[in-house]
């Protein structure tokens, strides 16, 4: 029997699987739940919610249209949660820009998929101002910041994203597309030459999130998260989403954390005060964290944290979990969206000696589902 031979159910029904599905329950059932910036801002899902239509109904105003890509310079931040919903629910594309790249590769970058609007933290323009001239596409430039400090800049800014935003309407109606509409894009310097760019679909985005969700949402202890956590991601929002999470931490409603630039100091005191719970992070960071002397006094018995990016050593494992951090491997490729597998321990694991744990908490771990894996040789 060929494909197009298999008969379609008589009761099915086109339902697009679009971003915008992730946020189907925010306003009734976590409408007071926080979302924290660093020691900047907190805000409930409710205002988040309104703030995703204001920040749609604002690039709107700008020249946004469907297809157009929109990029974003800035550290983790509620500013970058917005756009991971609200640009890809206009019908255009988020470009997550790769700040770790050099000047010329960020060009080539911002060239390349030919963004539209950017909307950029203070901290960027001295890169941008660097580079500006030679920029093809931009025509609309859009400042990000903590503070009200006034910016001298030669780029011309069309203004400031929450001046822009408390003027814009906190009411829109989304409509629905083809799922395999373009969400997002990324480029990542894993190859020789150019960077070289992913692209991401609606489609793809919730799919990758109902897969994680069933991953981590199921273990009973080791290795979960659950709506009673409180995640804050220690990989960055520009690549390749922070590994999805924050789609996943949306979707459930828990309280969210996002520090900002990375510094351990600041990293820690959110660990304590705001109680988190759920990170991910490289093995260098981790390193970082635990050896910071903020990190003695320290209460890590809650706190969950996948590692991946490179292999995560017995040693450090073995220091994490001395520290009370249960600890454990993930891996994946920016172009699969990122998560592949995770290193979670079976029930019969539990059981084990730390020594023998650790032999499979540094391992890469299972297939995710709805993920088919194949070794080659």
């Amino acid at each position: 029997m060929t494909e197009h031979a298999i008969p379609r159910a008589a009761s099915a029904y086109d339902a697009p699987l679009l971003v915008r599905h992730l946020l189907t329950r925010l306003d009734t059932q976590h409408r007071d739940q926080e979302i924290v910036y660093a020691h900047h801002r907190r805000l409930t899902y409710q205002t988040f919610h309104e703030r995703i239509a204001r920040a749609a109904n604002m690039l709107d105003s700008l020249g946004v249209s469907a297809g157009d890509t929109v990029a974003v310079f800035d550290w983790d931040s509620h500013r970058y949660l917005e756009c991971l919903f609200a640009i890809p629910m206009l019908g255009a594309v988020l470009h997550t820009v790769n700040i770790r790249l050099s000047p010329e590769q960020i060009l080539y970058t911002m060239n390349h998929a030919a963004d539209k609007v950017v909307l950029v933290h203070r901290d960027f323009l001295p890169l941008i101002e660097t580079i500006v001239d030679r920029i093809q596409t931009v025509a609309t430039w859009v400042l990000l910041s903590d503070d009200a400090v006034d910016v001298e800049s030669p780029v011309t800014l069309a203004g400031e994203y929450e001046t822009l935003l408390e003027a814009a309407d906190d009411n829109r109606s989304f409509l629905d597309f083809d799922e395999n509409t373009r969400a997002t894009t990324f480029y990542t310097t894993g190859t020789t030459g150019d960077p070289k760019g992913v692209c991401f679909s609606h489609r793809q985005l919730v799919i990758h999130t109902l897969g994680q969700v069933a991953a981590l949402a199921s273990p009973a202890s080791q290795g979960c998260f659950h709506n009673s956590d409180v995640y804050m991601p220690i990989t960055p929002m520009f690549h390749v989403h922070a590994w999805g999470i924050p789609y996943m931490a949306t979707l459930l409603g828990v309280k969210q954390v996002y520090p900002g630039r990375y510094d351990p100091a600041t990293l820690i005191t959110l660990i304590k005060n705001e109680g988190v719970t759920f990170s991910h992070c490289v093995p260098t960071i981790l390193h970082m964290l635990l050896n910071a002397p903020e990190a003695q006094d320290a209460d890590f018995s809650r706190w969950k944290v996948i590692v991946g990016g490179s292999a995560m050593s017995p040693a450090l494992a073995r220091q994490a979990l001395d520290m009370g951090i249960d600890v454990f491997s993930g891996y994946g490729m920016s172009e699969s969206c990122p998560v592949l597998t995770l290193a979670q321990l079976r029930v019969e694991d539990l059981e084990l000696a730390t020594e023998d744990q650790l032999y499979y908490r540094c391992k890469a771990g299972r297939a995710v589902p709805m993920v088919e894996l194949r070794v080659v040789d």
